[in-house]
């Protein structure tokens, strides 16, 4: 085995694995648009010429797609394999638009979709891999960079009409004396978070009372619920929980992009007087102008808009802000093309003055966003006002290390990387479809999947 005192000093491997989860058999993380998802990852581990020494990344799908989100990986993998890592770090925005315009890749894209989640899991990969090198875990690698180096990671172009380099690097200046104070803060008392798992469409009546109080007991003060599919339904669902979590404590819902812009307004009128928060995703992900009128119409209910969970690039997030058509930004760590392309969406939600509060529904993304949310607090924002983490209680028992919640708080992580590394058994039995749990759901008929049996025929 190599020293590990020595540091590697290429990337001379990517592996690529399928991993799903059976949620769709418990209705975990049911909504209106996906009544039946299995949280699932494309995951990926870069091995160095150290083995002491591996990244490993992912991003998110529910199930179905995720075989090609993995051989989108394979094609990225002449861009990634014998590259030296020293030269990825010092030169790391060329290399990130490299992987988003590769010159006949891109058109595949360009800087969306499928081959979009596949280069998050690669980048999100390699940030992995450097925590671990630098020893350090990823927000507090990120907090200790100099304002000219965190420039130097975002690729300006086509948002640099909103945010020049030279107000970027004015923000992070601006915040540089104050870095120090803030980290021992967040460390100590740690940062807000909210629950979604009370209100998976899914849930029966009981499962909803029983969430709601657990969670209180916990020491949540936010909870989130999932409408859209019918509003009576909707109503009879939001006073259970209403009346579980009582009236002063924050009540957000989630239509994951169900609704027309007309149909949103009307429906979230009817539902404005359950003291609503924000309506997340009420429309097309891609509808600045229908955002914005959602947000104009139910200004006078106090109601915000957030959305960002499917927005899928700098670009996006650029007009959404600058057309003011969301009150609450929620990027997603692995919808992006990972974590460089985040930090160019905090840098322009900070000159907005817009919080950010990130989606984290998902395997491994409650793992990533807390490094982002740390990072953003000790060098943009300096405030948890307004801003929440999403927290959901599945799943991470696979990694190795999972987020440290208490009272309802994310505490800073403390080991190494990303946090995104997981277990050996867990690749093994939920490797789709040959996995030992998979094999076993599969054989005894508990679980179907219409593009297996389809698959016979061909």
């Amino acid at each position: 085995m190599a020293s590990i005192l020595n540091k590697p000093k290429r990337i001379i491997d990517l592996d690529v694995r399928d991993i799903r989860f059976p949620t769709s058999l418990t209705a975990d993380g049911s909504d209106a648009t996906h009544p039946d998802p299995d949280y699932s990852c494309v995951y990926v581990r870069l091995y160095t010429d150290d083995d002491n020494y591996v990244g490993c990344g992912l991003t998110f799908t529910i199930g179905r797609g995720n075989e090609l989100v993995k051989h989108a990986v394979d094609s990225l993998r002449f861009l990634v394999v014998r590259r030296f890592i020293e030269d990825i770090q010092e030169n790391m925005a060329c290399w990130v638009n490299d992987l988003a315009n590769e010159s006949q890749l891109r058109w595949v894209g360009p800087e969306k979709g499928v081959i979009h989640l596949a280069m998050a899991a690669i980048v999100n990969a390699f940030w992995d891999l450097w925590g671990k090198i630098a020893k350090k875990p990823v927000w507090k690698l990120l907090s200790e960079m100099s304002p000219e180096r965190i420039i130097s990671l975002i690729n300006f172009k086509y948002i640099n009409d909103y945010l020049s380099k030279e107000e970027a690097l004015a923000i992070l200046k601006k915040n540089e004396p104050f870095k120090r104070e803030r980290e021992l803060w967040i460390t100590k008392r740690g940062f807000p978070a909210y629950t979604t798992q009370v209100g998976w469409l899914g849930y029966d009546d009981k499962k909803l009372r029983e969430n709601g109080r657990k969670f209180l007991r916990d020491g949540f003060t936010a909870f989130k619920m999932k409408v859209g599919s019918d509003i009576e339904d909707d109503k009879r669902r939001l006073r259970i929980i209403r009346e579980v979590i009582g009236p002063n404590n924050k009540l957000m819902v989630d239509a994951n992009q169900k609704w027309g812009v007309q149909e949103a307004i009307d429906w979230m009128n009817e539902l404005a007087q359950f003291n609503i928060h924000w309506i997340e995703e009420p429309t097309s992900p891609d509808d600045v102008l229908g955002h914005l009128k959602v947000s104009q119409a139910l200004e006078k209910h106090g109601i915000g808009v957030a959305t960002g969970e499917m927005c899928q690039n700098r670009v996006m997030f650029k007009q959404f802000l600058q057309a003011g058509a969301l009150q609450f930004c929620q990027i997603d760590s692995a919808r992006m093309g990972g974590l460089n392309d985040v930090l160019a969406v905090y840098l322009m939600a900070s000159k907005a003055g817009i919080p950010v509060c990130p989606h984290s529904g998902g395997v491994g993304l409650c793992e990533m966003v807390q490094h982002l949310q740390m990072f953003d607090y000790v060098v943009l924002s300096g405030s948890i006002e307004n801003r929440l983490i999403e927290f959901i209680d599945h799943l991470h028992e696979h990694f190795e290390f999972p987020p440290k919640l208490g009272r309802a708080r994310y505490f800073p992580p403390m080991d190494y990387g990303y946090s995104t590394e997981m277990k050996y058994g867990s690749i093994r039995d939920y490797e789709y479809p040959e996995g030992a749990t998979w094999k076993r759901l599969l054989d005894k008929g508990q679980y179907r999947d219409p593009s297996l049996e389809f698959k016979k025929y061909l």
